[in-house]
């Protein structure tokens, strides 16, 4: 038997502002306690060091965080120049130190080298995993492991100024992009090195800053809360279908959703939809009440096939 989980069965999307020197998983757990809620992700983490955007997921919501992960994402970045550090950040250790004798033009030309798709070697103080472990437990001890490049994109780099030996920009990247990485391959360039001295995150996907609520104020809020009575704080909730939003959408009838909440699969023609191509994925709503079911995939045989599926309480 299924041990049943502790806490609401409350269901959607709070955009936090990361504050700087705790990890994400931390402001995870404490969003958690703040709402007394089953269950909670993020989509994505964001260094110790960085503050910023960090969507947190709850109930339902967390099947969908994976179509935030994947998206692209935007940050403000101060480059200290000068320094490199084993951990391409504020938080490591000075290992090379040079003079800068750069200028902006210098500077702007080096970017143009990181526009579009690139190849990127993630940093040895990464979370990616190697043998079950990530990467910085293997850094930590010491241990040099070869990582294979990977395929990023980076859309943009706007510079936003250079104040003696620290460079500001907004980088618009593909997900899978490590900003650390991007600043000491840049320090490369300029023969000078670098690191990351602040780092913010400003967009995920269609969520921007202006959205955030700071960890302290939402702390503050829940410990308002009296009487189990959460309306206040519940209010601040987006709704558990905004992570794909830019999906397109069907709806279906109480019949179709009674069997496609079941799991199986309905027919793209039971739909009545037209332009769906197979490998498109979907998001599927019962058209009595607009109430949200779930995604679903369109295989070969024009089907569509559920992927994710909302359970309510």
């Amino acid at each position: 038997m299924a041990r049943k989980r502790k806490g609401r069965p409350i269901n959607g999307v709070l955009l936090v502002d990361k504050p700087s020197g705790v990890s994400s998983n931390y402001v995870v757990q404490g969003i958690k306690r703040m709402f007394k809620a089953a269950k909670a992700g993020h989509t994505g983490a964001l260094d110790p060091l960085a503050t910023g955007l960090l969507p947190v997921c709850l109930g339902e919501a967390t099947k969908f965080s994976q179509f935030l992960l994947d998206a692209d994402k935007a940050y403000e970045v101060v480059a200290k120049l000068g320094q490199r550090t084993d951990t391409s950040d504020a938080d490591g250790q000075i290992v090379e130190t040079h003079a800068v004798d750069v200028c902006e033009a210098d500077i702007k030309n080096a970017l143009t080298q990181f526009l579009g798709n690139i190849k990127q070697v993630p940093s040895m103080f990464s979370a990616l995993k190697h043998e079950g472990k990530p990467l910085y437990f293997y850094a930590r001890q010491g241990i040099h492991i070869d990582r294979p490049a990977r395929d990023i994109c980076i859309h943009s780099i706007d510079w936003l100024g250079l104040n003696g030996d620290e460079l500001t920009l907004a980088v618009k990247c593909s997900k899978g992009t490590y900003i650390r990485t991007l600043v000491d391959d840049l320090g490369q360039v300029l023969g000078c090195t670098a690191h990351v001295k602040e780092l913010r995150r400003t967009q995920v996907a269609h969520y921007d800053a202006s959205q955030m609520h700071t960890f302290e104020a939402l702390g503050e809020l829940a410990a308002e809360v009296q009487d189990e009575n959460f309306s206040s704080i519940d209010k601040l909730l987006l709704s558990m279908d905004t992570p794909i939003k830019d999906l397109p959408l069907v709806n279906v009838d109480e019949l179709i959703a009674s069997y496609f909440m079941q799991g199986r699969a309905i027919s793209v023609d039971d739909t009545q939809q037209e332009g769906v191509e197979a490998g498109d994925v979907w998001r599927v709503y019962a058209k009595q009440d607009n109430r949200f079911l779930g995604v679903a995939f369109v295989d070969s045989e024009n089907n569509l096939q559920p992927k994710r599926l909302v359970v309510y309480s």
